[in-house]
């Protein structure tokens, strides 16, 4: 599973994604709003971990941004902002989980798996040739 990591601070950064690798999924990280959407315009996701405070922007900014184009790729919002009106904008705005920092890994992992799991979710890299179909996310063939 491919996921798009947005986030500035480079400690968390890297721990986050040196965390999801060995769980299997593949993590391109950013730490910008702008280079969230070109990353978004050249690769598909099937995942997005969105920091709402980014350097250039607010990472909320992301999510609605990805709603009004109809963008369904689930999106986990990861932040310090805990408080209930903050969960509840993110939550409203198109986020499909929010977790607070601190956070553990592999409560992180157990949420992707979970929202990746999620009737309507992406599903991976798709394959095709004449009728056959290959789906990287659930590794079926048809």
């Amino acid at each position: 599973m491919r996921l798009l990591l947005i986030e500035d601070n480079a400690r968390l950064g890297s721990l986050v994604r040196d965390g999801l690798i060995p769980q299997g999924f593949a993590v391109d990280w950013v730490e910008t709003v702008e280079d969230a959407e070109l990353a978004m315009k050249v690769a598909t996701y099937d995942l997005l971990l969105v920091d709402l405070g980014l350097p250039d922007g607010d990472g909320l900014d992301i999510v609605r941004r990805s709603r009004r184009d109809k963008n369904a790729t689930p999106i986990l919002v990861l932040t310090a902002r805990g408080g209930l009106d903050d969960r509840v904008t993110g939550l409203d705005a198109g986020a499909d989980d929010y977790l607070v920092k601190p956070f553990q890994i592999p409560e992180l992992a157990a949420r992707c798996r979970a929202l990746l799991r999620r009737p309507g979710a992406s599903l991976g890299t798709q394959l095709a040739a004449g009728k056959g179909r290959a789906a990287e996310r659930n590794r079926k063939v048809s």
